[in-house]
């Protein structure tokens, strides 16, 4: 086996969750990614929408049980020494299909080895192993210190909004997209007087367009006496789909440096992405008429190798007021198509 080390690390990560063109919901989800030479071994695997066992949304003592399983401390889960590195979003069952890789101790380095995907109880690595990713190997200390990292302090996404506005009704509907995909919503006139405990919760802070700016600073001032950091959102338009990506993309708390989709622009009749390692990727132009009526078009929905590439837009689905959101499996970005 190569004696050649590899770092480990951790960093957030989120699967992007959304309202889908067809009306359908993707589940959000926050977890921890693992980070192998500087870049999250989830982009080493192609475009596969997935998220680690580190996810924030499982209880407690099951978050503290897959920190110990990396750790070595309690037996693998699957034969063979098998661990689950990645699995589906939107449930544990292994039959929907999983990374999986044998972890073990080298003297006191960890070594991560012969990956696969994984639907049964037993894998075929010849068939279905990924070929050329690790094996790797990690210092003892510098792994265990990652992931002990998690146990002395936890980790958990602030899953939850506070919406500010007097548009009830809108923002009653934005509330339940973003429940549905599971983030948490409140509404709310204002935030004064309310305890730090409370203001805590939330990750980000979306205003309504007629919400002045008195209004905004007086909230914001509320969050800053209470020293805590959220993100704020301006609405661009009362369409729920494209406030909950902006409200998505808020709540991204990964490195910018370590994301797939990086850069988004719409400049009359085209579309700018930039992405970092090749992935599936939707852009949807949603317009509003005279008549405030929503209309939703899909733009582009391929895979794209790492690079800027350019989409046309149709001009009748561009025309006025339009806006363009852009996802991958763990990013999203929106933009306002300029003129």
């Amino acid at each position: 086996m190569s004696a050649e080390y590899a770092t480990f690390g951790l960093a957030p990560a989120m699967r992007a969750g959304g309202v889908l063109a067809n009306g359908d919901y993707q589940v959000h989800r926050d977890f921890v990614d693992f980070v192998v030479d500087g870049r999250p071994l989830l982009f080493r695997l192609s475009d596969l929408d997935a998220v680690s066992p580190l996810a924030s949304d499982i209880p407690p003592a099951i978050f503290t049980a897959q920190v110990r399983s990396l750790l070595l401390e309690a037996d693998a889960p699957l034969d063979g020494g098998r661990y689950v590195i990645y699995g589906c979003p939107e449930c544990e069952d292994l039959a929907c299909g999983a990374v999986t890789a044998v972890i073990e101790k080298d003297g006191d380095d960890f070594v991560w080895r012969d990956f696969a995907w994984q639907t049964g109880e037993r894998v075929d690595l010849e068939l279905n192993g990924y070929h050329g990713t690790g094996p790797f190997r990690f210092r003892g200390d510098e792994y265990r210190r990652a992931l002990s990292a998690l146990l002395d302090g936890g980790w958990a996404g602030r899953r939850r909004v506070l919406l500010i506005g007097p548009r009830v009704a809108v923002l009653a509907r934005l509330a339940a997209a973003l429940r549905a995909i599971g983030i948490g919503a409140d509404i709310a006139q204002d935030a004064t007087d309310v305890p730090a405990d409370e203001l805590r919760i939330y990750g980000a802070v979306a205003f309504g367009q007629t919400v002045g700016e008195r209004e905004r600073a007086a909230v914001r001032k509320s969050f800053g006496r209470a020293g805590i950091e959220v993100a704020y959102v301006d609405g661009l338009a009362p369409i729920v789909p494209l406030l909950v990506a902006q409200i998505e993309n808020a709540l991204d708390r990964s490195p910018s440096e370590q994301r797939r989709l990086t850069r988004l622009t719409a400049v009359g009749g085209a579309v700018e992405v930039e992405v970092t390692s090749t992935c599936r990727v939707h852009v949807t132009v949603y317009r509003q008429d005279r008549l405030s009526r929503v209309h939703t078009h899909e733009a582009f929905d391929g895979v794209l190798d790492p690079g800027r590439h350019r989409v046309a837009l149709d001009p009748r689905a561009s025309k006025g007021a339009s806006y363009v959101v852009a996802r991958t499996s763990g990013s999203v970005l929106v933009a306002a198509v300029a003129r």
